[in-house]
């Protein structure tokens, strides 16, 4: 259930996968009224409870990683849980089982350390919140913490006024 966002640029096929961070204290469980997001006792913030969710999109908009999505034609919001069925069982997610660059990987803080260069990061500040994940990302020695901000894509085509059309990576690996 993770998301892969297409970064349109008009000289690659670029893609980032969009996976839930599962923060230690979501925020899309705090804005649910319905009280239909659960977090499990290991951390991992489960999509919202079919017979609770009504739908509201709250958990969306809270979101600042932009991950849950809401899906009208089952009514209920969903996002990457972990693969709680397979990593609850000593499972890896499926992707990073498959990931064939291993960006994605599960495993031990301490077999990221040795393996990978820069440090792992769990730590995100938007405006005045800190955010605390289970989920780390590599960044290079000496940041202590990540401030993401709106960025604007597609190498400046935006600012050249005509936007650059999205395009489906299958299709352009297809047509090779």
């Amino acid at each position: 259930m993770i998301h892969l966002e297409v970064i349109e640029r008009e000289d690659s096929v670029q893609t980032a996968p969009q996976v839930c961070m599962h923060c230690q204290d979501p925020i899309c469980a705090r804005v649910c009224p319905a009280d239909a997001i659960k977090q499990t006792a290991d951390g991992v913030t489960q999509s919202a409870l079919k017979p609770r969710c009504i739908g509201c999109s709250n958990c969306v908009l809270a979101c600042p990683f932009g991950v849950p999505r809401y899906y009208a034609d089952i009514d209920q919001m969903m996002k990457c849980d972990y693969c709680y069925d397979r990593t609850s069982v000593g499972k890896r997610p499926m992707c990073a089982t498959v990931c064939p660059s291993q960006a994605l990987a599960f495993t031990t803080l301490e077999e990221i350390q040795r393996t990978r260069r820069g440090h792992p990061l769990a730590r995100f500040t938007f405006g005045e919140e800190v955010v605390n994940t289970k989920v780390y990302v590599m960044v290079p020695e000496g940041t202590a913490e990540l401030r993401p901000s709106l960025v604007q894509l597609g190498g400046g085509a935006a600012q050249r006024g005509a936007p650059h059309p999205s395009y489906d990576v299958a299709d352009l690996l297809e047509s090779t």
